[in-house]
């Protein structure tokens, strides 16, 4: 399974406040698996993961400016969750814009916990079944979007995951989806 992603370009979409395991290890998985990832943020220089949202983590630099990217460079997007991630993303325009213009190339879309709260933003929920974490799922279902309770969930491209707990399977549901595309 080394090689199963190599010469894919994936991008990774998160802020300020990425749940840090959310963001390295499906990373670690792609990258294991043979894809390049890319760290696109809002800003230069680096963004604050953080460990159960409240303690922070590890440092990440950032390879690129969201706005700044173009979607014909990447061949899947992840978005990692954490609470306070996602809220960043979705109140920033050119993260909305990237994700919705992503969609509509119709490559595979990952995104973990909190992290479907930036495809409600964009539009992305309406008529697919998703997972996500629990507080959000009331965003979800009046953005259009059926929630189900389970750890791993593809619809129309794009897969959902609850929590942390469900890596294991987002992981490999990721791979495979990409290796898919």
């Amino acid at each position: 399974m080394a090689d199963v992603l190599s010469g894919r370009r994936v991008a990774f979409l998160a802020a300020d406040g990425v749940e840090q395991v959310e963001l390295e290890r499906p990373r670690r998985a792609l990258e294991e698996a043979g894809a390049v990832t890319e760290l696109l943020s809002l800003k230069d220089g680096e963004i604050q993961a953080m460990n159960g949202d409240i303690e922070p983590a590890d440092r990440f630099a950032v390879d690129r400016r969201v706005a700044e990217a173009s979607v014909q460079d990447y061949d899947g997007l992840v978005l990692p969750g954490g609470t306070v991630n996602p809220d960043n993303l979705r109140a920033d325009a050119d993260a909305v814009r990237f994700v919705r213009e992503f969609a509509a190339t119709g490559r595979p879309i990952a995104a973990i916990c909190h992290g479907p709260w930036t495809l409600v933003e964009a539009d992305l929920v309406r008529g697919r079944t998703l997972t996500s974490y629990p507080s959000i799922r009331t965003d979800v279902r009046n953005a259009g979007g059926n929630v189900v309770e389970e750890e791993v969930v593809t619809d129309g491209g794009i897969t959902t995951s609850r929590n942390p707990d469900d890596l294991p399977a987002f992981c490999e549901r990721i791979v495979r989806e990409l290796s898919r595309a």
